[in-house]
């Protein structure tokens, strides 16, 4: 099977476990963002406490771990945020 690059965004403490705010990562065709985030916290395992509590864009649009990824996407990791 085929490899895919995404290139993945992270933000806020997202950001400092993948150490950059951009990296590509790449996944088998036909991954979804589950998979691509499962390949992520492989490469860079300070995402895994994130795991379940993240939201996702794919190409600035949100989506959900089962959206299906083409070569090239661009994913957005956003953890959770609290403040007031």
């Amino acid at each position: 099977m085929a490899l895919m690059q995404i290139r993945l965004l992270a933000f806020g403490p997202a950001r400092d476990a993948v150490g950059d705010s951009a990296a590509a990562v790449e996944v088998s065709e036909g991954a979804t963002v589950a998979d691509l985030l499962q390949a992520a916290e492989k490469r860079f395992p300070g995402l895994q406490p994130f795991r379940g509590r993240m939201a996702f864009a794919r190409n600035a649009m949100w989506c959900s771990e089962s959206t299906l990824l083409v070569s090239g996407d661009e994913v957005a990791l956003i953890p959770p945020v609290s403040g007031g």
